[in-house]
């Protein structure tokens, strides 16, 4: 195995990283405005759109990417780059017709959709707005599916950033047009960013394809190891390995959706039966699901793309028996996830109320009311971004299903604390939060024992674990003493103080200096225990792209001494 490819793990998986926060940000600048243009009424029609359209894109994309990764992966191990080239011809061709099918469910069954859920008829435009997306989404996760495969995580990167800028601007240009012929129109408008974003993340991948395959790089002219051709692997046999690969991680990409909507069914009643009005209740459970948990779900940005790029490199080092190699990408994979979540999740626990106040100035109370939920689920985005990179040592080595049956397991232990909790005045709807986080915990342990069997891997203690929390305990008291001393200092920060702030209204722009202020200490702070508790090395700071730079840079600043 190339140096180069050794280096390919975590080059691909800062890639997938920065190309994830430019997307948030992107997305950032398209709900806000398009609320803005077309008010509560016309977010409505626009929300029974969209959630039924990212279920259909769960069931046709949330497999296939990683399960033509690995089967691309296999034959590259292989030398049979035909061979990697006809899963993608094949797969392209299945999910091409799967996507036209879906299309047509969701296009001409608008109407039933809208009548079975008995609202909006309005809705109707919007939900035919966004169904040609599901056209092209499909075929664009195979094209990302392919270059992963090959270790190759730009065009995935890129395809991601244009998708998402072309929703937001043909979304929200569309929306402009056409609030003027009605807010049932003007929703169809937002919607159709989605499918305008499909169309151009399509291209660029046909154009990106194309270009490679003029020059030779994708070598679809026979094995790199010469000799007798390779039998040409049949349609069936290919479908077959995609279904038993995909299935069981489409099944476990359901599971979340599902866990969420226990927090539905289950909160809000559970709520009432203490006493809450029904308007409270609502309440309440918006605050779990609209304030404090989009928050915990941050760092998976992060976190995930590591996931994503370690399965080709997982495959690689399991077909060809590497077994140092293994267990060093298993090893760094969750390291690399404890060390993004960790400081993560101690500024969720240390600034809960100052963050959220931060993001919601106008709801002050709300963010004193939601703060001590965040600070439950800042415990969850541990285990969270831990279950993603054990999941995909999983499937690098073929137990795809392992981690499905984890994540349920946790599933319904969730659905018995949240049922018990929340119906208990001292938690309420505390409940639902500390039953999320103890799922995820759950499937966590189960998914680090099954990796630990089935790779051979050992994780080394002082490495993984005890130099990334003494670092990062270190940092949560320099963020909060940086926080408590800033709003000492600043005129309007009385009540900053870390406890004094759950319970009292301090100045907004004080707290936001103060929390700004606070949390980039803490990063500058969390950099240096990294390279002071050896927690991180230099030679893997070399591996992320612009790594040459970071060292160099690292090392002026005498963080690294060699």
């Amino acid at each position: 195995m190339t140096a180069q490819e050794k280096r390919s793990f975590l080059h691909g998986a800062g890639i997938l990283a920065a190309a994830g926060v430019i997307i948030k940000i992107i997305g950032a600048c398209f709900r806000i405005p398009l609320g803005n243009l077309i008010g509560d009424e016309g977010m409505g029609y626009y929300s029974l759109a969209y959630p039924i359209y990212t279920i259909l894109v769960v069931i046709a994309t949330t497999g296939i990417p990683i399960a033509v990764s690995r089967l691309v992966a296999e034959r590259m191990v292989e030398r049979d780059p035909e061979g990697a080239h006809r899963v993608f011809r094949v797969t392209l061709a299945v999910m091409l017709l799967v996507g036209l099918a879906f299309f047509a469910a969701l296009f001409f069954g608008a109407d039933l959709i809208v009548l079975v859920n008995n609202r909006f008829q309005g809705a109707i435009p919007a939900i035919r707005a966004i169904a040609p997306a599901l056209i092209f989404v499909p075929v664009m996760s195979v094209f990302r599916g392919y270059f992963q495969g090959m270790h190759d995580m730009r065009p995935t990167a890129l395809s991601q950033i244009i998708e998402q800028l072309f929703r937001v601007v043909a979304g929200l240009a569309c929306a402009f047009l056409l609030v003027d012929f009605g807010l049932e129109y003007a929703a169809a408008g937002g919607t159709f960013g989605a499918t305008a974003g499909g169309i151009a993340g399509v291209v660029f991948m046909i154009v990106i394809y194309n270009k490679r395959r003029r020059r030779g790089a994708l070598k679809l002219d026979g094995g790199e190891g010469g000799g007798a051709p390779r039998p040409r692997e049949g349609t069936s046999s290919i479908l077959r390995k995609l279904v038993v690969i995909a299935l069981p991680i489409t099944l476990g990409a359901s599971i979340m959706p599902l866990m969420w909507n226990i927090d539905a069914l289950v909160v809000p009643p559970r709520l009432v039966g203490l006493g809450y009005t029904t308007k409270e209740a609502v309440a309440l459970y918006g605050q779990l699901t609209g304030f404090a948990e989009p928050l915990m779900n941050l760092p998976k940005v992060l976190t995930q793309a590591v996931a994503i790029s370690m399965v080709p490199t997982i495959v690689r080092a399991w077909k060809e028996k590497d077994e140092p190699f293994l267990h060093y990408n298993v090893a760094l994979g969750l390291r690399f996830s404890l060390l993004i979540a960790l400081p993560c999740a101690t500024g969720f626990m240390v600034l809960a109320n100052p963050i959220l106040l931060l993001l919601y100035p106008a709801q002050p109370e709300v963010a004193a009311s939601a703060a001590p939920v965040l600070v439950i689920y800042g415990v969850g985005v541990v285990f969270l971004s831990s279950i993603d990179a054990l999941t995909s040592a999983l499937q690098g080595v073929g137990r795809q299903m392992v981690p499905l049956q984890n994540i349920a397991i946790g599933a319904a232990c969730k659905l018995v604390l949240t049922i018990a909790l929340t119906g208990l005045p001292a938690w309420g709807v505390k409940g639902a939060a500390f039953g999320t986080v103890c799922a995820y915990a759950v499937a966590t342990v189960l998914n680090y024992r099954a990796v630990v069997q089935y790779t051979g891997t050992r994780f080394d203690p002082s490495l993984t674990f005890v130099r990334p929390i003494l670092s990062t305990l270190a940092m949560g008291a320099v963020c909060a003493g940086v926080y408590h001393l800033m709003g000492a200092a600043l005129p309007g920060g009385e009540g900053l103080g870390i406890a004094a702030a759950l319970n009292k209204d301090p100045s907004v722009v004080a707290n936001a200096v103060c929390t700004l202020v606070a949390i980039l200490a803490s990063a500058v702070c969390y950099l240096a225990l990294l390279f002071a508790t050896k927690s991180i090395e230099g030679e893997e700071l070399r591996q992320l792209p612009k790594g040459e730079k970071l060292y160099a840079l690292c090392k002026k600043l005498r963080l690294i001494k060699k």
